[in-house]
């Protein structure tokens, strides 16, 4: 599948799968749909000095980008673990080009993103580490190398990708949670909170970002 790269309505670019009839962002604004799903409601929300944050598909690494600059911005020392199968490649990166939505610095912790080993735990900045394990997350038989504190759930619609959604992913990942964490996506369907919910997730409904009535968060 070959995206094609189109811009949202608040500007920030995404990218377009027409085989799937799916885009990686919401059409209503790509950034402003990762700064208030997983950065208002997700990473800002948990209490946690030195969170670990799980994002289950690493995609373009726009929720990666934003989580390092707040990172860095607060002090914060932080560990994110992220699973993709099917990484970008360098080109669709080179061409979003996400950091220049920031600054200078955007634009360097976002190639440092992209250029970082997978497999690898590596220091990006002072206060953030970066984890890419190049893995089937529908496999279940992956690991991860710390209890999570934090999970941005940020697969393709479960209308596009049923299998990312099913109650043994939210099991699993529920099992990789330490006490008190949280699970934001953007998705509010009744399959996926009864999932959730099944899995032993409180589930909060939130307000949506815009072009979404609602939102969930899932509170171990």
């Amino acid at each position: 599948m070959k995206p094609e790269i189109i811009h949202t309505a608040d500007g920030s670019p995404t990218l377009y799968i027409p085989e799937l009839n799916e885009q990686y962002h919401s059409v209503n604004g790509a950034l402003t749909e990762s700064n208030y799903v997983y950065l208002e409601k997700g990473y800002s929300f948990h209490t946690s000095a030195n969170p670990v944050v799980f994002e289950v598909g690493f995609g373009t690494g726009l929720n990666a980008l934003i989580t390092a600059i707040h990172a860095e911005k607060t002090c914060r020392p932080t560990v994110y673990v992220t699973m993709e199968k099917f990484p970008l490649e360098n080109y669709y990166y080179i061409k979003l080009n996400y950091g220049v939505l920031f600054n200078e610095r955007g634009a360097e912790l976002y190639r440092l993103l992209h250029q970082a080993p997978w497999g690898v735990e590596v220091q990006i900045t002072p206060f953030f580490r970066l984890l890419k394990i190049y893995e089937d997350f529908t496999g279940l038989e992956w690991h991860l190398p710390h209890f999570c504190d934090i999970i941005f759930f940020d697969a393709f619609g479960p209308d596009k990708q049923p299998e990312m959604w099913l109650e043994q992913n939210f099991l699993r990942i529920y099992s990789f949670t330490s006490p008190g964490g949280i699970l934001v996506t953007y998705s509010a369907k009744g399959e996926v909170r009864r999932r959730m919910i099944s899995a032993g997730f409180t589930i909060e409904k939130l307000p949506g970002p815009p072009g979404k009535k609602e939102m969930l968060r899932g509170i171990k």
